[in-house]
């Protein structure tokens, strides 16, 4: 009696598919790093305000004092105590005169601190800050 047998084939693997995938994959990270933001190291609640208006951008980002609390205070992403603020404006303003200086203030930040910044601002010789909010929730 004879068996008839089959003649056994290797395996093969379809590469073009894997490329496809790997081309696949390759594209979602591009775009999915290229589109990251900048996170700030203080995440601020921002307050609401029914006039606040839009103001263009200028040509440079400005430098951002953030304030959360007496001991959470940033100058451009940078901690900086509350007694020190004066001088790090000035120091910066004076690597980067071009450059401007707006202020974030949480909404739970103590108004006390927040004077007390508005202070060292003018001792920097700073007036009529910037500051950010976010659009009023009710308004239409």
């Amino acid at each position: 009696m004879r068996f008839h047998t089959r003649k056994r084939r290797t395996p093969s693997i379809i590469i073009v598919s894997l490329i496809d995938i790997l081309a696949i994959l390759l594209i979602f990270f591009i775009v999915t790093t290229t589109f990251r933001k900048e996170q700030p190291r203080l995440q601020i609640n921002l307050p609401e305000s029914k006039t606040a208006e839009n103001v263009a951008s200028e040509d440079q980002e400005p430098l951002v004092l953030r304030i959360k609390s007496a001991e959470e205070i940033t100058f451009d992403n940078q901690p900086v105590a509350l007694e020190s603020i004066a001088q790090a404006i000035q120091s910066a303003r004076a690597s980067q005169p071009n450059r401007g200086v707006a202020m974030q203030a949480d909404r739970d930040a103590p108004f006390g601190v927040v004077v007390k910044v508005l202070d060292a601002l003018k001792l920097a010789g700073l007036k009529n800050i910037p500051t950010f909010t976010q659009p009023d929730a009710a308004k239409p």
